[in-house]
C-alpha cells in the first residue's frame, strides 16, 4: 500500500484542509450561527431564524401553497401535520467552487417529534449564493411548533468531484456475488 504524499493532494483538498473556514452571511443580525454539537460531531447544527411578521410558506397534504406570518418568535410557527414548510435559516453560505453543503435530518427530531427533512436530503450548490432553508415535512399525526433558534437540521461540507460521462456497449460485469437491489443482500 503506498501513501499518498502532500505534494500529490489536489490544490483544492489542500485548502479546504489547511484552511477550513466556511464564510455564512447573516441576513438579518438575529440570525443563528451554525454549531457542532459536540467535540466530534460529523455535522453541524442548522437552526431556525424567524421573528414577528416573518411570512413562512407551506404546503398542505393535499399539495397546496400557501403561507403563515410569525405572530411571536418565541411561540413559534406551527407546522401541523402533513405539512412542509420552507424553514429560513437566515444564513447564506459562501461555499468553495469544490463543494456542496448536505442537510440532513436530525434523528432525533424524525424519532421523537415525527419532523423530518421533506428531500430526505437538501444539497445546496456552490453557486447558490441566496439564503439557505430547510425543507421541514411534519410526518406526525400532531402539530409541531417550529420556534427560532430551534436546531432543525444537520449539515455538513461534501468535496465535490465533477466527472464526464462515456456511453459504452457493453454492460457492467458482475463485481462480487450480489444479484439485484432493494433487499437483495438482506433487510
Amino acid at each position: 500500500m503506498t501513501t499518498a504524499k502532500w505534494a500529490d493532494v489536489p490544490t483544492t483538498a489542500k485548502e479546504f484542509l489547511t484552511n477550513n473556514w466556511l464564510k455564512c452571511y447573516k441576513t438579518r443580525e438575529t440570525s443563528h450561527m451554525p454549531e457542532y454539537g459536540s467535540e466530534h460531531a460529523a455535522c453541524f447544527d442548522l437552526k431556525v431564524s424567524i421573528q414577528d411578521g416573518d411570512t413562512i410558506v407551506y404546503w398542505g397534504p393535499r399539495n397546496k401553497q400557501s403561507s403563515r406570518r410569525v405572530k411571536s418568535h418565541t411561540i413559534g410557527i406551527p407546522l401541523y401535520a402533513g405539512e412542509r414548510m420552507l424553514v429560513p435559516t437566515g444564513i447564506i453560505f459562501d461555499l468553495n467552487v469544490q463543494q456542496s453543503l448536505r442537510i440532513h435530518p436530525r434523528s432525533g427530531m424524525v424519532l421523537k417529534k415525527g419532523i423530518t427533512i421533506a428531500n430526505c436530503e437538501g444539497v445546496v450548490d456552490a453557486d447558490y449564493v441566496q439564503e439557505t432553508f430547510v425543507m421541514l415535512s411534519n410526518i406526525s399525526d400532531l402539530t409541531f411548533d417550529v420556534v427560532d433558534g430551534m436546531r432543525v437540521a444537520q449539515a455538513e461540507i461534501v468535496m465535490n468531484y465533477p466527472v464526464q460521462f462515456e456511453v459504452v456497449t457493453d454492460i457492467p460485469l458482475t463485481k462480487t456475488d450480489r444479484d439485484g437491489g432493494f433487499g437483495s443482500t438482506g433487510t
